[in-house]
């Protein structure tokens, strides 16, 4: 058998921040190997709205140079002495976290995703000191806890989205019981709110899509949303008051004059509005009075990717269910083109990148 040539660690980097979307092929140093890592030779990654913010200053300063993208599949190239349940050749998914403490409350409960300790895809740093550099690249190296099987039936353009977009909003609809007579409500329907709907009907629920203006309603109908709410229709709650056990809130900006007291009174009893929109820095929720909470004992929280666990059953239930994300897919050199697509809102729903760099086979 021939030897496995080895991995050359380059990818799509900003090296200028007043030039966020002019990417520069740039060599970088992948995290140092250990017993326990995945190597991943890429071969697609999904655009993100986390990317856009991270390398536009939005979520603060960022490492420079910078390569993002943590919605990455690939075929494995090595793996540690102690991995198990993974080998050379087979096709991997890694998301939003590379790594976690492995030792707290949270990672012996199986909620990883939200160590103290987590370590980001990019823009985060090794307890060495290695930077973390994303997919928009030839690879990357993960602990095993976070690199994903991808199941057969699953193709590698339709996996890559699910693996931020796809489980960011699969773990909160799981938390909170979505499934046969729950009432479903997503507002906002871009990259994670059509995911929403996607996953939301395929366990069981009616859903409602709420989207500004009605340019997307035929797609979110077609994604399998049983009812379509115009939010620029004056009072379109009103008629909703008491309906829903969950709200998921994919909303990254809120427009001046958004009453999240009326989004509230759409919950029934101790129904649940879940964000994971998640705005830049200088952006907070609505105001809120306690008022608006107590009418109904609705509660507003928040959600956090997800874990391996979370990941494993949204996977499962993709090519059960052969749920197929509406992407568009882009050689990797138009990385700055997709940025630039998603900053505008011309996305319908979510772009992948292949990768150019060097290609796998």
């Amino acid at each position: 058998m021939a030897a496995q040539k080895e991995l050359e660690f380059k990818g799509y980097a900003m090296t200028d921040p007043s030039a966020w979307s002019s990417l520069t092929v740039t060599p970088f140093q992948p995290k140092n190997f250990g017993p326990e890592d995945v190597e991943v030779a890429i071969t697609h990654c999904g655009v993100c709205g986390s990317d856009l913010h991270t390398l536009t200053g939005g979520w603060g300063a960022a490492n420079i140079p910078l390569i993002v993208g943590h919605e990455i599949v690939g075929k494995v190239t090595r793996v540690g002495e102690k991995v198990k349940d993974i080998k050379p050749g087979d096709r991997v998914g890694v998301g939003a976290q590379v790594g976690s403490c492995l030792k707290c409350r949270a990672c012996n409960d199986n909620y990883e995703n939200y160590c103290p300790g987590m370590i980001h895809t990019y823009n985060h740093q090794y307890p060495d000191g290695v930077k973390t550099q994303g997919g928009y690249s030839t690879g990357i190296r993960a602990h095993e806890r976070f690199v994903f099987p991808i199941p057969e039936k699953l193709e590698s353009r339709y996996a890559a989205s699910m693996l931020c977009a796809g489980v960011t909003v699969f773990s909160p609809l799981k938390a909170y019981g979505c499934g046969p007579g729950k009432k479903v409500g997503v507002i906002g329907i871009g990259g994670l709110g059509h995911y929403a709907v996607l996953f939301a009907k395929a366990m069981g629920a009616e859903v409602w899509a709420f989207t500004r203006g009605t340019a997307k309603a035929e797609d979110v109908k077609k994604m399998g949303a049983d009812h379509v709410v115009d939010t620029t229709v004056d009072g379109y709650w009103k008629d909703l008051e008491m309906t829903f056990d969950i709200l998921i809130s994919t909303v990254d900006h809120f427009p001046a004059g958004v009453s999240l007291r009326a989004i509230l009174s759409m919950l029934y009893v101790h129904g649940k509005y879940i964000t994971v929109g998640l705005p830049d820095v200088d952006q907070p929720l609505p105001s809120l009075h306690p008022f608006d909470i107590t009418n109904n004992g609705c509660l507003i929280g928040g959600s956090h990717i997800g874990s391996k666990e979370d990941m494993m059953e949204m996977l499962q239930l993709a090519a059960e269910k052969d749920i197929k994300p509406w992407i568009e897919e882009l050689p990797m050199k138009d990385a700055g083109k997709a940025l630039e697509g998603v900053k505008a809102g011309k996305v319908r729903y979510r772009y992948v990148l292949k990768q150019d760099i060097a290609p796998v086979e």
